[in-house]
């Protein structure tokens, strides 16, 4: 999973979570935490930001128990389709994500850039 230092610090992901109170969650075993989605939507689009299930409770079902919850919970919102990104190295998650009915696009380019801090701008008359 690709984390990084702004998005996914403590403060990052304390926004997303505030941002999308429904969509996102958290399975626990005897206590421990086991695995973690992060979804939300634009209004019009879902997105799966992270998936983790920890190695030694996996093929257990957390996993696609957290996809569920995390579909059902956008559909409720009024999302019918639903996107992620996984790294193309990942071969796990990539069949997880392709045994859950996602299919895999190869029409697509994937183009990133960080925000910048944006400059005054002064009017010029």
């Amino acid at each position: 999973m690709g984390l990084n230092d702004v998005d996914d610090s403590r403060e990052g992901i304390t926004r997303y979570l505030s941002r999308n109170p429904t969509s996102c969650f958290v399975a626990t075993d005897e206590g421990r935490i086991v695995g973690v989605i992060l979804s939300g939507h634009d209004g019009r689009r879902g997105y799966i930001g992270h998936t983790a299930v920890a190695t030694s409770a996996r093929r257990r079902g957390i996993g696609t128990a957290l996809v569920d919850a995390a579909l059902e919970a956008l559909r409720m919102e009024g999302i019918s389709k639903v996107v992620l990104v996984v790294f193309d190295r990942n071969e796990t998650g990539n069949r997880f994500w392709e045994h859950r009915g996602f299919t895999r696009r190869t029409d697509l380019v994937l183009s990133e850039q960080g925000a910048r801090r944006a400059e005054k701008v002064r009017h010029i008359t």
